[in-house]
């Protein structure tokens, strides 16, 4: 069983910054990502990253904005939520799962999931 420890979050103005962190008590060969949902809608995927190497998945609204980096060291990941928009008002969840080899997908089914952290943008 993989649990997920996420922190950050919180409220931010409309252009600002937020980093949210997650921690993985494992984390070897495993798609790190974030999803969000906010309120009324469905959740979607923001980003993935595979632990063992490679470059990050981006969903589209949230290309060029944000940055989802690892910590190998920490079995850390990180997303870093730059030129916020209201828009990106949501609960955001921290997810995982094994991966042998990448890359990772944002469309996979995860497995593990953290308890979700809000973010609230203000106009």
């Amino acid at each position: 069983q993989v649990q997920l420890m996420e922190s950050g979050g919180g409220s931010v103005q409309a252009g600002g910054s937020l980093r949210l962190s997650c921690k993985a008590s494992q984390y070897q060969r495993k798609c790190m990502a974030w999803f969000r949902q906010a309120a009324g809608k469905e959740r979607e995927a923001v980003a993935t990253i595979y632990t063992m190497g490679g470059v990050p998945v981006y969903a589209d609204p949230v290309k060029d904005r944000f940055t989802l980096s690892r910590d190998n060291s920490e079995n850390t990941v990180y997303l870093d939520l730059n030129n916020v928009k209201p828009e990106d008002t949501a609960t955001y969840y921290c997810a995982a799962m094994e991966m042998m080899w990448g890359p990772c997908l944002l469309g996979a089914e995860y497995t593990y999931w953290g308890q979700g952290t809000q973010v609230t943008v203000s106009s």
